[in-house]
């Protein structure tokens, strides 16, 4: 039942931030005035960024009731498996990506930053890449167990 449960959490999470980055995101840009569309992003990031703590923090937990049912029934329960490593890492970009850039973001939309926004952005697009890539990595893994 937590494969199952670990497995549908990682697919939606990943097909919702495929939806932000490639459907909602640059929709937004191409209908809306630059700044109500910055607007209406920044919105849709904060939520992204709540939604991906909590999915991170799940999936970690789940993963580690599945290896501590597996070593109580004498099989191999991996302590630091990948399937608890990949939601460690976007938890990481979450984290950096939104919730330490962001401010900074703000203070050089400002003209008071340490760095320019398109540096900043840069970085803080970095980030999300990097998360989508470990939650797409960490769906097709569990998906992997599963099946096998």
């Amino acid at each position: 039942m937590f494969a199952r449960l670990q497995a549908l959490l990682a697919a939606l999470w990943g097909g919702f931030l495929l939806c932000v980055a490639f459907a909602a995101a640059p929709s937004a840009f191409a209908v809306l005035e630059r700044a109500n569309a910055g607007l209406f992003v920044g919105r849709l990031f904060a939520v992204e960024a709540q939604v991906s703590l909590a999915a991170a923090l799940i999936l970690m937990l789940l993963e580690r009731r599945i290896a501590r049912d597996a070593a109580e029934a004498g099989g191999a329960g991996d302590v630091f498996s990948a399937r608890l490593l990949l939601p460690a890492v976007a938890l990481f970009c979450t984290i950096a990506g939104y919730y330490g850039l962001q401010p900074l973001m703000a203070d050089a939309k400002a003209g008071a930053g340490v760095a320019s926004f398109a540096a900043l952005h840069g970085a803080s697009l970095a980030f999300f890449g990097v998360k989508g890539l470990a939650v797409l990595a960490l769906a097709w893994l569990v998906n992997l167990r599963r099946s096998s």
